[in-house]
């Protein structure tokens, strides 16, 4: 039967309390996700996570497309009143 070698710390004493210190106080996973810092997975696989948040992201994306694409242009806005010719970037 061989023994195995005892593990040296790579770590002080002192920075090890200091570690376990910081770790005992650190917040739970409930006040991450209310802090916004985690989100709330409620057990739902990571891979899926990322995938909704990605299908998200994009269906946000076409709808800012879409809103700016129906935005009125400037000449149209200065033809209405709604802006000077001044405040109009120029086409």
């Amino acid at each position: 039967m061989s023994t195995q070698p005892v593990r040296q710390s790579s770590i002080s004493d002192d920075t090890r309390q200091k570690l376990e210190q910081h770790l005992s106080s650190r917040p739970d996973k409930k006040e991450l996700v209310e802090r916004n810092v985690l989100k709330d997975d409620k057990g739902v696989a990571p891979r899926l996570i990322a995938a909704r948040e990605k299908l998200e992201r994009s269906q946000l994306e076409n709808k800012l497309d879409h809103a700016l694409q129906q935005r009125p242009k400037a000449a149209e806005l200065v033809k209405e009143g709604i802006l000077t010719e001044e405040e109009a970037p120029p086409s």
